[in-house]
């Protein structure tokens, strides 16, 4: 069984009108949230084997507060084509995880990860994750889990939807 936690950055900064989107970094809010949803994934036993993340700063950001809450968080691998990237090439991503990796941590951009959610998702989705189809606010935390041996099995429909969580249902 493998484990595949999403993560939408945390609430960036729009205060500098000349920064690049890609280099926005979090404003008050996405700073205080981040570690909140951190703590969450330690209490859920959560803690991932192997993180890809966005290099988007934002995303970077995010990792580096929610790690803090973490006992021995991986190194993160920054992956330049989850910025903004679609569901197709997030898959093709997560399929490259190392096999040994019980739980994959990915932390990118919408609206990708809610469309990857969806497609990833198959059969029932619990009342409580449906949520996250229609908004997945930033520092939102989405659980899907897979019977697969390798990452390389994962596909659409094959997961099964574990928990979402936002960090406004955690304070």
């Amino acid at each position: 069984m493998k484990r595949l936690v999403l993560i939408r950055h945390a609430k960036s900064s729009w205060s500098d009108p000349e920064l690049e989107d890609f280099d926005r970094p979090l404003n008050h809010r996405g700073r205080m949230a981040a570690p909140v949803a951190g703590a969450w994934l330690a209490e859920a036993g959560l803690t991932p084997d192997h993180v890809l993340l966005s290099p988007a700063r934002r995303c970077v950001e995010t990792w580096e507060r929610m790690a803090r809450q973490l006992d021995h968080p991986p190194a993160p691998r920054l992956e330049p084509e989850l910025y903004m990237a679609d569901p197709d090439t997030m898959l093709r991503i997560l399929r490259n995880a190392p096999a040994t990796a019980g739980t994959v941590l990915l932390i990118g951009h919408q609206p990708g990860l809610s469309s990857l959610a969806r497609r990833l998702a198959g059969g029932e989705v619990p009342a409580s994750c449906q949520r996250a189809f229609r908004k997945f606010p930033t520092a939102a935390v989405a659980v899907i889990a897979f019977d697969i041996a390798d990452w390389a099995e994962a596909d659409f429909g094959k997961g099964v939807f574990r928990s979402f969580v936002t960090p406004r249902d955690l304070v």
